[in-house]
């Protein structure tokens, strides 16, 4: 026995020892932070998959929120192109102005056209139906964005914390990111499902139809109810399949975004090993770098998976032909698209979708980072 521990009275050391251990559970609990990890290298092994997880679901819901607001006409504009009856009646003009079907013309010509009548559409809509019609179906859109931006943040960011250290050593990896996305990717589409369904209706909703009939829905609430009662639960659910088909995209973003939030990670460290003072450049990329890397992650993602869009939102508006339902399954969807208008429908509304993916993905990730660094915590595990 030493002199310090002869002289040392045996509670001070039971006690000392107690003390260490409290600490050690406070840092479990979420209590004190752990030392900085360079981001997206390092899961923070000691700590508590479960610690701070509500500061995800504040996030991501804020997140949605900034997104689905600032970029709600785009939103409008994307639903329409997407939809039979604006397919419809884009043929036709193009067949008044003496103009072959879009899907002969190359991709080259069709593309310019498409850009073409985006503009048309998007100056039309306002003049036709007032400015406000601009934000239609932003209630309901607000009301699915906020718990489904939530849900998805939160089930992507405690899925990944749990995965990682139960099943991978504390570590992060691709297989990790690509497994917490496609869970969070179908727990959020079951949840709202019916609620974009809602909005995709009031969407398609114009004020004079065809028929000479007014709107056919009141409100979100009408829109619901009359789903309800012609279509029965299942109605609501319409479009789920290519909703979980869109799993691919959001899995495939959270991976490129995890992807490059690594190598933004290196370059920090490499620039602090090499000691040399930061550029201009090196400050821009120190405060823009993961917003940057949102849209370009929703970028590329979107652009491969695009196509389920259009097929979903068929399915959800539900168009009918000689009293029968005009698509009734995902693939028979694909493939009546495909047959009857060509390729080039599977793309319709891609430019204000790409328009306003691209920076919503930039917002709603720059916001969700941001609101966790206040929380005290960070989507780094």
């Amino acid at each position: 026995m030493t002199l310090g521990q002869a002289t040392e009275p045996r509670g001070i050391r039971d006690n000392s020892t107690q003390f260490k251990h409290t600490l050690a559970q406070s840092r479990e609990t979420g209590g004190l932070l752990p030392q900085n990890q360079a981001d997206g290298i390092s899961v923070a092994a000691e700590g508590s998959p479960f610690a701070k997880s509500w500061a995800h679901f504040v996030a991501g819901g804020l997140g949605g929120m900034a997104s689905a607001t600032l970029t709600a006409p785009l939103d409008v504009l994307k639903t329409r192109l997407q939809s039979t009856y604006y397919q419809q009646h884009l043929a036709a003009a193009r067949a008044a102005r003496g103009l072959p079907p879009i899907e002969s013309m190359s991709l080259l010509r069709s593309s310019i056209l498409h850009i073409r009548e985006t503009g048309e559409i998007l100056w039309q809509v306002p003049k036709t139906e007032g400015w406000r019609a601009l934000f239609k179906g932003l209630g309901p859109n607000l009301i699915g964005v906020v718990p489904a931006r939530a849900i998805n943040f939160y089930t992507y960011g405690n899925g990944k914390r749990i995965i990682s250290t139960y099943l991978n050593d504390g570590k992060e990896a691709p297989w990790v990111h690509m497994c917490a996305a496609a869970f969070a990717g179908v727990a959020t589409g079951t949840a709202t499902n019916p609620i974009w369904l809602v909005k995709t209706r009031l969407q398609l909703d114009k004020n004079i139809h065809a028929d000479g009939r007014g709107r056919q829905y009141k409100n979100a609430f009408d829109c619901t109810m009359q789903t309800l009662r012609k279509e029965g639960i299942p109605g609501l659910y319409r479009g789920l399949t290519a909703s979980y088909l869109g799993v691919t995209e959001s899995t495939l973003q959270w991976m490129l975004y995890e992807r490059m939030k690594v190598h933004l990670a290196w370059r920090e460290e490499k620039l602090a090993k090499s000691g040399r003072e930061p550029t201009f450049w090196d400050h821009t990329v120190s405060w823009t770098g993961k917003v940057s890397a949102a849209g370009l992650a929703k970028f590329v993602a979107a652009l491969i998976t695009y196509p389920h869009e259009v097929v979903r939102t068929r399915l959800r508006h539900a168009p009918s032909e000689n009293g029968h339902l005009k698509y009734t399954g995902l693939v028979q969807c694909f493939r009546t698209v495909w047959k009857e208008e060509g390729m080039v429908a599977l793309y319709g509304g891609l430019v204000p979708h790409m328009l306003r993916v691209v920076p919503s993905a930039a917002i709603m990730f720059g916001t969700y980072e941001g609101v966790l660094k206040l929380l005290g915590t960070s989507s780094n595990l």
